[in-house]
């Protein structure tokens, strides 16, 4: 929106501004993503996807034809039969990166009572395997929210737990109110009746960021106040190398002693955050910033392994070994 004198101001509803690339997924009857175009005016900042086809939703859901109508002539991208769980390979998303992904109370469908601890490993299964995709389609400062209930048996989800699995913290968990999103209508989506509410009563929107962007280090105590191991993480690195490298860096400290599980899953994240910032610094020739870094990580890393074996020598000595 542009005022008077012609400067941009973006357009907020809550947490959402007209000014972030925002995914929407696991929507109902698209009246989350219906209820943030009309407060911003428009929707082409924004990606609202379904699990259900175009058919399938408007069969289910008796306004859905209505909201999608309005949300494709405000701009917005729609896409259906996009699974939470594989959706960075969908061809429309894979190269995209968001500032916020949107995933309103994730639920695995209608299978059994919500305090079996089956029905409750469905549940977990999905959350899991969005937060995995999640982490790879946000921007540096990106967050993901994920708005679920907090009394039991839901509360047994852990989604923290299950975020931290893709290197993803919680930076904050606030109160949802529905009467926040005029329009937004919760729906069940399964079952003999997708198209009513269900009750929601206490429930909250958890904010997630990767762990390597948190205001809050990773590290835990116990490495901070080591100072060899400190060392090993970071000897004598030029500041440009650690906000480049800044993944790698976090990785090695948290992993330093344990087995890496998530070795191929960082190691990659890591590359593809180093060529994004590595974009954003020098658009021109991205590829000889990028190449020059990872040299530079090289020489870092045989760096380490010298100073970790002349560590191992002053300990063999030390104990007369």
């Amino acid at each position: 929106m542009k005022t008077m004198y012609g400067v941009y101001e973006a357009k907020w509803l809550k947490h959402y501004s007209s000014d972030h690339e925002i995914l929407l997924v696991g929507e109902g009857d698209f009246s989350f993503s219906f209820s943030l175009a009309k407060a911003f005016g428009s929707a082409f900042n924004m990606v609202a996807t379904s699990l259900d086809s175009y058919e399938l939703v408007i069969k289910k859901y008796q306004r859905a034809r209505t909201n999608l109508q309005t949300l494709s002539e405000c701009g917005a991208q729609l896409l259906h039969g996009v699974d939470a769980t594989r959706m960075k390979l969908h061809p429309d998303l894979q190269w995209r990166k968001f500032d916020r992904i949107i995933y309103n109370f994730p639920h695995a469908g209608f299978s059994g009572k919500e305090d079996n601890q089956l029905v409750i490993g469905k549940h977990r299964s999905l959350v899991r395997g969005f937060f995995e995709n999640a982490s790879h389609m946000l921007r540096p400062g990106g967050e993901v929210h994920v708005s679920h209930k907090t009394t039991g048996p839901f509360q047994n989800w852990r989604i923290e737990e299950l975020a931290s699995k893709s290197f993803l913290t919680l930076l904050e968990c606030v109160e949802f109110k529905i009467s926040d999103y005029p329009s937004y209508q919760n729906k069940r989506g399964d079952g003999s009746r997708p198209d009513d509410a269900f009750p929601l009563g206490k429930c909250s929107t958890f904010k997630f960021i990767l762990s390597s962007t948190s205001k809050k280090s990773n590290i835990p105590h116990h490495i901070l106040n080591n100072n060899h191991q400190q060392q090993f993480v970071n000897p004598c690195v030029p500041n440009d190398c650690v906000w480049i490298f800044k993944e790698y860096f976090d990785q090695a400290c948290l992993m330093f002693g344990k087995d890496d599980y998530y070795l191929c899953h960082s190691v990659r994240v890591m590359l593809e955050k180093v060529f994004e910032r590595c974009n954003i610094t020098n658009p021109v020739n991205p590829m000889n910033d990028y190449l020059n870094h990872v040299k530079e990580l090289r020489d870092l890393s045989n760096r380490r392994i010298v100073y970790l074996q002349n560590r191992l020598r002053e300990i063999d000595h030390q104990f007369g070994l």
